[in-house]
């Protein structure tokens, strides 16, 4: 994937359209405190295992954040997605998991394995972590994302997955490395 950044300013946001910054005030044991916080939308996210391959389908993003802190920008993380529709958890992930990645999943073939928090001192957001499995007969498009979205969908083979968790020169979502060791843990 191509990735080329020019321009790259970080300037006051004006009019948020995913998150909104505040202050926080609060008593705690007798002591006023304040908290600067960020609100965000949850997600989820899922660990999706390809069978036939034995290998792991993951997505790769520019996240300007990350290029914002180490000149890079690009992650590899789980397929994931906002909860921002009023739908069912599991719905939007069957959704994302065909957007990103090309495969349409039964729902039912979609495990809820558990709940995090992330970013707990900004802002506390939940995240839902899924899993599933998938093979070639699933596959409708080569994914990749909706609208501008520009999402390459990666492989790790699981016989490399665990040289790929360790690996700091790849950016990488503790998300993904809690879902990885989640399933090293009930499967191997």
């Amino acid at each position: 994937m191509k990735n080329i950044i020019e321009d790259f300013r970080l300037q006051p946001l004006t009019k948020p359209n995913f998150v909104k910054t505040a202050l926080v005030t609060y008593r705690q044991n007798g002591i006023n405190k304040s908290w600067e916080i960020v609100e965000s939308h949850n997600s989820v996210a899922i660990l999706i295992y390809h069978k036939e391959r034995d290998s792991f389908v993951l997505v790769k993003q520019f996240r300007p954040p990350v290029y914002h802190r180490n000149g890079d920008g690009m992650t590899i993380e789980l397929c994931a997605g906002l909860i921002d529709k009023e739908k069912s958890l599991a719905q939007i992930a069957k959704e994302e998991i065909e957007e990103e990645c090309g495969f349409r999943v039964p729902i039912e073939n979609i495990e809820r394995v558990t709940e995090v928090l992330s970013a707990v001192g900004t802002s506390g957001s939940k995240q839902v972590i899924y899993y599933t499995e998938v093979n070639e007969s699933l596959r409708v498009s080569e994914g990749g994302g909706i609208q501008d979205e520009q999402i390459e969908v990666v492989e790790v083979p699981l016989k490399e997955a665990k040289t790929f968790m360790y690996d700091e020169s790849i950016g990488k979502t503790v998300g993904l490395m809690f879902a990885f060791m989640w399933w090293f843990d009930r499967y191997a």
